[in-house]
């Protein structure tokens, strides 16, 4: 394809990549910022003015790192059915009024 010819681009027919990975990195950052502030506030001690975190401080925060990621990963599991349940649905639905349409003339 030369540069200078009218031939037109072929326009891709998925989701953009680049939109796709911004939107994936919009997400992990809101995620990591959610578990954060969950996290710190449940762990941290505020009446400590130490730079680093206590042992016990450490190991609630890794507990609720892992029940955070825990309970996330299960609402995904749940709301993947739910949207599996849907689209069935709607293929059920579209295939019974394509069924009940009669013969297109």
């Amino acid at each position: 394809m030369s540069f200078f010819s009218q031939e037109k681009p072929q326009e891709s027919t998925g989701p953009d990549p680049l939109f796709a990975a911004s939107a994936e990195m919009e997400m992990y950052a809101d995620l990591f910022q959610r578990i954060s502030a969950t996290c710190f506030e449940k762990c941290a001690s505020r009446k400590h003015k130490d730079g680093d975190l206590s042992l016990g401080e450490m190991g609630c925060t890794d507990r609720c790192v892992s029940k955070y990621m825990e309970s996330m990963e299960k609402v995904g599991v749940i709301l993947q059915k739910a949207n599996e349940s849907q689209a069935s649905q709607q293929k059920a639905m579209s295939d019974m009024q394509n069924a009940y349409s009669g013969p297109t003339r």
